[in-house]
C-alpha cells in the first residue's frame, strides 16, 4: 500500500528536521543517520502509521533529537510506540535560523494527520494526506471522508505552490491537484448516490460493483473502506441511511 515506499525528508543544513523518518528499518535509520551527519535537531511526524514514525525512536535515541508530532488516536492500526516531545495544534510552528514549518491539521486519512508547510519554499510536506499517482484509502472510523474533504479545500487558503508527498515524486501545481482532489471524491460521491437510486436498498457488495465500475475487481475489497467512509458522509447529511447491513438513498 506505501507504492514506491515512504518518503523521509530531511530539510535544513545546520539544524536538520527528520520529517517523517519512516518504518523502522535498521538500513533506513543507518541512511537518516548518515545523511544527518551529526546535525539532526527535530523529528516532526504527520501521523502515526506504521510506515510514517516507528523509526522516530532509534533516530531520536542517536542523535538526541526533539520529537513533534500527535499522539496515535483513531484507528487500530497506529504506531502506539510514538512519544512526542511536542504535541501538534493547527497552525503550530517550527522555527529554526534556516526555515519555518507550520503544521496544518488535515484529518480525513486518520483524526492525527497534519501536513507540514515549509513557508520559505511554499512546499507542502503532505504525508498521506495528498499522493502522487494514488488515491488516499480512507477508512473509519479513523478515518473520515467529510473531514478529509474539508481538510483539502482548506489548504486552498494557504500559499502553496507545491506538494511533497508521503509516497511518489513531487507535484508542482498544488492548486491543481487539490482542486482535482476534491473534485474526484464529490464525483465518486455522486456515483455512490446513483447508485443506490439505481440499486434501491442494496448492501456494500452489489454496490461497490456499481460504484467502481472503473476499478480492477481485485481492489473491490479497498474501494468498499473508502464508500463506506463516503456512505457514512452522506448519512450524516441526511442523504443516505442505514439498516443494519443495507443503505438505501433519501
Amino acid at each position: 500500500m506505501t507504492g514506491p515506499g515512504t518518503n523521509t525528508y530531511l530539510l535544513g543544513e545546520e539544524e536538520v528536521v527528520v520529517l517523517d523518518p519512516g518504518p523502522a528499518i535498521d538500513r533506513h535509520v543507518d541512511a537518516i543517520l548518515a545523511a544527518g551527519a551529526g546535525r539532526i535537531r527535530y523529528i516532526v511526524c504527520t501521523h502515526t502509521h506504521p510506515d510514517h514514525s516507528p523509526a522516530w525512536k532509534a533516530v531520536a535515541e542517536a542523535t538526541d533529537a526533539t520529537v513533534i508530532g500527535a499522539l496515535p488516536e483513531g484507528d487500530d492500526h497506529q504506531d502506539e510506540t510514538f512519544r512526542p516531545h511536542s504535541t501538534l495544534h493547527h497552525e503550530f510552528e517550527l522555527r529554526t535560523p534556516e526555515l519555518t514549518l507550520m503544521a496544518l491539521h488535515t484529518p480525513g486519512h486518520v483524526s492525527n494527520h497534519y501536513c507540514f508547510l515549509l513557508e520559505e519554499e511554499r512546499m507542502l510536506f503532505a504525508g498521506d494526506h495528498i499522493m502522487n499517482g494514488s488515491t488516499v484509502v480512507i477508512i473509519p472510523p479513523g478515518g473520515d471522508m467529510q473531514a478529509y474533504i474539508a481538510s483539502l479545500q482548506l489548504l486552498l487558503q494557504y500559499p502553496i505552490d507545491s506538494v511533497a508527498p508521503g509516497h511518489g515524486e513531487l507535484i508542482e501545481d498544488s492548486r491543481k491537484e487539490v482542486e482535482k482532489l476534491v473534485d474526484h471524491r464529490l464525483g465518486r460521491e455522486r456515483k455512490v448516490l446513483a447508485g443506490l437510486e439505481q440499486l434501491g436498498t442494496s448492501d456494500m457488495d452489489a454496490l461497490v460493483t456499481v460504484v467502481y465500475d472503473d476499478v480492477d475487481p481485485s481492489l473491490h475489497p479497498w474501494a468498499k473502506l473508502s464508500m463506506e467512509a463516503h456512505l457514512i458522509k452522506l448519512e450524516r447529511e441526511g442523504r443516505a441511511k442505514r439498516a443494519q447491513n443495507t443503505w438505501t438513498a433519501l
